[in-house]
C-alpha cells in the first residue's frame, strides 16, 4: 500500500529540513526521509566538525606565538589529540540532534529512517514503505571523491570524513590535492605537529583562483613548513614500510614522498548514484549532478533537487539559498532564479580568504574596462595590531557601470570582511557608495573604502 503526501523530501541536509518546515507551515503533509546522518555533510563531516577544528589548530598556533604578544609561557604547546576529536564530535553531535529532535517535533512532518530509491515520477521506495507526492526534492549531498588512482587500491588512506575520526596527530600526513578541502587539513595537522606535504597536479594550488592568491597562500604555507609539491603529473600509491609512498614525478624534488598517512582531497561526487533516478527519468551529467533549471525543477515536473547534488553550488549557504529560492517560487508567488545568486566562498585556512564574484582573470576575459585597487594586509592597522599581517585585498569594478565585479581578501578576518562587499554587489550600487562609507575603527573593513579610492585602470 502506498502513502500519499503532499511534499517528499529525500535528505536532511541544509535545505531539506527548513523546506519541510516552510511547507509543514502552509498546511502540507511531508515525508522527510534521512538514511544517515541528520544535518547532513555542514553538520556531519565539513563545516561544523572542521572549523572546530581549525579553531584548535588556531589556539595551539597562537599559544605557540605568545612570546611575540609578550606572553610568557612556562612550557612547551602540546596537544591533547583526543581531546580535540572529541570537542569536533560533541559540537557535531549536538546540532545533529537537535536538528533532528526539531524535525520529528514539527507537526505535518512524518520522519522516515531508509534509503529512498524512486520507482516511478512521483513514487519512491524506502524498505517496505511505498511513498507518493506529486512534489518530491531531493537533498542528498554529496561525498568525498576516491580517484582511480594507480595503487588507491593497494594502501590504506584518509578523506575528509574519516579523517576526522582519528585522534592522533600523524608523523608525516601527505595530502594529495592543493585545493580548498586539502589545504585547511594540510595546515590544520601541520598546526597540530604532523609534517605535511601537499601533492597537486596542476602547476599551482587552488588554480580557480588568480595567480596572486595562490603564491600569497603558498608563501604563507611555506613559512609554516609546510611542503608543497605542484606539478605532480604522475601520482600514484604504494605500500611503504613507514606507511604510503607517494609517486609525484614532479619537475623538482625527489620523485616520491614517503608519509605515515595520506588524505585524499581531491573533490566532492553527488549522492545520486543509487537512487534509481532512471526509473524516474530524471536526467544527470556526465558526472552524476542532476539537471536543474533556474527554479531548481528538473526535468521531470514536480521533482527539484536542491544542494550539493545539483551542481549548481557547492556550499551550505547556496544549498541553504536553493531552500529559498524553492520555498519563495512555490509558496510565496515570486519567481526567483539561481542565476540572480552571486556566489561568495572562503578558504577557511589561517589567514582566511573571502571571495565574491568574478576573479581578475575572469573580470579580464569578460573584456570589460577595469579598475584594480590592491592593499597589502601589512598596510591595514587591525592586521598589525593582531600581528598577522599576511595576504592582501584586492577589488574589481567594471570603470563604466561603476560596480564591483569581484574581490579577494586573504587576510585576517577576510572572511568577515568581504560581506561589505557582497552587500554592495547585492544591492546593485556604485562602488562610490562604499567608498563614501564611514566604517568602524580599527578593523579590516575599514580599509575597503579606501582600496576604492585607490582604483586605478587595469593593465
Amino acid at each position: 500500500m502506498t502513502q500519499n503526501f503532499d511534499a517528499i523530501i529525500i535528505g536532511a541536509g541544509q535545505a531539506g529540513p527548513s523546506l519541510a518546515g516552510r511547507l509543514t507551515s502552509a498546511g502540507m503533509k511531508v515525508a522527510l526521509i534521512e538514511r544517515k546522518l541528520f544535518g547532513g555533510t555542514c553538520v556531519n563531516t565539513g563545516c561544523m566538525p572542521t572549523k572546530t577544528l581549525v579553531a584548535s589548530a588556531y589556539a595551539a598556533h597562537v599559544a605557540r606565538r605568545a612570546a611575540d604578544y609578550g606572553v610568557i609561557t612556562n612550557s612547551p604547546i602540546g596537544i591533547d589529540m583526543k581531546r580535540v576529536q572529541a570537542r569536533a564530535a560533541e559540537v557535531t553531535l549536538n546540532a545533529r540532534t537537535g536538528l533532528e529532535n526539531w524535525l520529528r517535533s514539527m507537526d505535518g512532518c512524518t520522519v522516515i529512517e531508509g534509503h529512498a530509491r524512486f520507482e516511478s515520477a512521483h513514487t519512491v521506495r524506502v524498505g517496505e514503505q511505498s511513498l507518493s507526492a506529486p512534489r518530491i526534492f531531493i537533498n542528498v549531498g554529496g561525498r568525498a571523491n576516491v580517484p582511480n588512482l594507480p595503487g588507491v587500491k593497494d594502501v590504506p588512506f584518509l578523506t575528509n570524513t574519516s579523517i576526522l575520526q582519528i585522534d592522533f596527530v600523524p608523523k608525516h600526513l601527505v595530502v594529495v590535492g592543493g585545493s580548498y578541502i586539502g589545504l585547511e587539513f594540510a595546515q590544520m595537522f601541520r598546526r597540530f605537529g604532523s609534517q605535511v606535504t601537499v601533492v597537486e597536479q596542476s602547476e599551482r594550488l587552488i588554480g580557480r583562483e588568480d595567480e596572486d592568491v595562490s603564491l600569497a597562500i603558498a608563501s604563507i604555507f611555506e613559512n609554516e613548513g609546510i611542503a608543497l609539491r605542484t606539478h605532480a603529473e604522475c601520482i600514484s600509491l604504494a605500500p611503504h614500510a613507514e606507511g604510503v609512498e607517494v609517486h609525484v614525478s614532479c619537475q623538482q624534488g625527489a620523485p616520491t614522498v614517503v608519509g605515515t598517512h595520506v588524505l585524499l582531497a581531491v573533490g566532492r561526487a553527488p549522492n545520486t548514484h543509487d537512487l534509481n533516478l532512471d526509473r524516474a527519468g530524471i536526467e544527470v551529467d556526465a558526472r552524476g549532478y542532476i539537471k536543474v533549471d533556474e527554479q531548481l525543477q528538473t526535468n521531470v515536473a514536480g521533482v527539484f533537487a536542491l544542494g550539493d547534488c545539483n551542481g549548481r553550488g557547492a556550499f551550505t549557504h547556496t544549498s541553504y539559498n536553493d531552500f529559498e529560492i524553492v520555498a519563495a517560487n512555490l509558496l510565496d508567488g515570486e519567481a526567483r532564479r539561481v542565476s540572480q545568486r552571486i556566489l561568495a566562498y572562503a578558504l577557511y585556512i589561517d589567514p582566511p580568504l573571502g571571495r565574491v564574484g568574478l576573479t581578475e582573470k575572469q573580470a579580464r576575459a569578460s573584456g570589460k574596462s577595469l579598475l584594480i585597487g590592491t592593499r597589502p594586509m601589512s598596510k591595514v592597522g587591525r592586521a598589525i595590531e593582531k600581528g598577522e599581517t599576511q595576504g592582501f585585498m584586492k577589488v574589481i569594478v567594471d570603470a563604466d557601470s561603476k560596480r564591483i565585479l569581484g574581490a579577494s581578501i586573504l587576510g585576517v578576518g577576510g572572511d568577515e570582511a568581504i560581506h561589505g562587499v557582497i552587500d554592495v554587489m547585492n544591492a546593485d550600487v556604485p562602488y562610490t557608495r562604499l567608498q563614501q562609507a564611514v566604517p568602524i575603527h580599527p578593523t579590516v573593513s575599514e580599509l575597503i573604502p579606501t582600496v576604492l579610492g585607490d582604483l586605478q585602470p587595469a593593465r
